[in-house]
């Protein structure tokens, strides 16, 4: 019999019922490390007392109007990411995956307005991750996301990670878009070289191309970066945004110049829920705390160490771990032993991560972690790792 729960998740047998900074509780009691932000999700950790303040003001006032109306906090937030970035205007959504099937349809209808319709082509990458709708799935490619969901929404590229003669052979003067993660997640924590990404903006600026960074994952201060392309001295044409700049709760945003936006004119897009006055009043106080130097600085600080710490513990297990990857607070444990069997180890250890492909373990903490909750951390991992060695993994 199916359950009640659609069974698309093999959830851990753990349940938990409040959380504090770094740590979260479970509903018998005990408490774990969370590496894992909800997947990079509680960017100022659980429970912080300035959102939890947020949210609970606004939803004393007002919860939902609907787009058919202004609505004030939207504006506000919007402002300040567009002051922040290299962008000009927004588009709120409630996840990462809506943001990707808003980017689609703005490189496409630019192209339509400028009397180019058949120019769809997007040409994206292998190991990507972009949600799990029917286009999301189509610009990842992959056999394990993408079987049994066909016919798959066409015009979509895909090129080896990596692959530089491939990606420059593949986007051409009838290219719509590069699609590219600066820092891919599921894929295992493959940070895409600064140079690679100048090559590409310049790539793209060659051939006319619209280029769309997805840093749902690797954004919002998670590099140490308010976002993980400004390393590399450039900027996108799109960009999706999610995860982080709702703090836990569910808000995205589809950021991009005025020019790559210029067909999405009245009527052509929309969301009952996308941008409001809750989302949006979590998503502004967010941003205050996320988008200040010295935040940034004291997470570049607090990266270092971890990254540091990281490297000591694969070379203490090097039988369970080949290499740490990845960029601030995204990092990755390549694994020698299977991921998951690492994962499973870190329950019995009470501290959390995330698995990844490539046989990486993803340690995607708050950016608000102490240094002694990292110190901790680095402790239960080496449990985590010495007990998958003495089972022989």
């Amino acid at each position: 019999m199916i359950p009640s729960l659609l069974p698309t998740y093999a959830r851990a047998p753990l349940a938990f019922e409040r959380g504090e900074g770094s740590w979260l509780e479970t509903t018998d009691g005990r408490r774990f490390l969370d590496l894992s932000s909800g997947i990079a999700v509680n960017a100022l950790g659980h429970a912080h007392p300035a959102l939890v303040a947020a949210l609970t003001e606004q939803a004393g006032k007002l919860w939902h109007v609907s787009n058919l109306y202004e609505i004030p906090a939207q504006k506000a937030l919007a402002d300040r990411l567009v002051a922040a970035t290299f962008a000009d205007t927004a588009f709120f959504t409630n996840s990462g995956t809506e943001a990707l099937e808003l980017a689609v349809k703005m490189v496409r209808k630019y192209w339509y307005e400028k009397g180019d319709p058949e120019r769809i082509e997007i040409v994206a990458f292998t190991g990507s991750f972009h949600g799990r709708s029917t286009a999301a799935i189509a610009a990842a490619g992959s056999e394990k996301m993408v079987k049994g969901f066909g016919p798959l929404m066409p015009g979509f590229t895909h090129i080896e990670f990596g692959d530089h003669e491939a990606l420059r052979a593949a986007v051409t003067d009838r290219t719509a878009a590069v699609l590219i993660e600066p820092v891919q997640g599921e894929g295992g924590i493959r940070p895409v070289p600064d140079p690679c990404l100048k090559g590409l903006r310049d790539l793209c600026d060659e051939t006319g191309a619209l280029l769309v960074f997805d840093e749902v994952q690797c954004g919002m201060g998670r590099t140490g970066r308010l976002f993980a392309h400004e390393w590399a001295g450039i900027a996108p044409d799109i960009m999706m945004v999610a995860k982080g700049i709702g703090g836990g709760f569910p808000l995205g945003a589809v950021l991009a110049s005025e020019a790559a936006a210029e067909g999405m004119t009245l009527g052509t897009h929309g969301s009952t829920y996308g941008g409001n006055p809750l989302g949006c009043a979590v998503g502004a106080k967010v941003m205050e705390i996320i988008d200040d130097p010295d935040f940034l600085a004291e997470v570049r600080r607090k990266a270092a160490s971890l990254h540091q710490r990281l490297e000591g513990l694969v070379a203490v297990h090097p039988d369970v771990f080949e290499e740490v990857r990845g960029l601030g607070f995204m990092l990755g444990l390549k694994c020698r032993a299977p991921n998951t069997e690492v994962v499973k180890a870190g329950y019995d250890q009470h501290v959390l991560t995330v698995p990844a492909a490539d046989n990486v373990v993803r340690l995607l903490p708050a950016l608000t972690i102490s240094d002694d909750d990292i110190t901790e951390a680095i402790e239960r991992l080496d449990a985590a790792a010495s007990a998958v060695k003495g089972t022989g993994a």
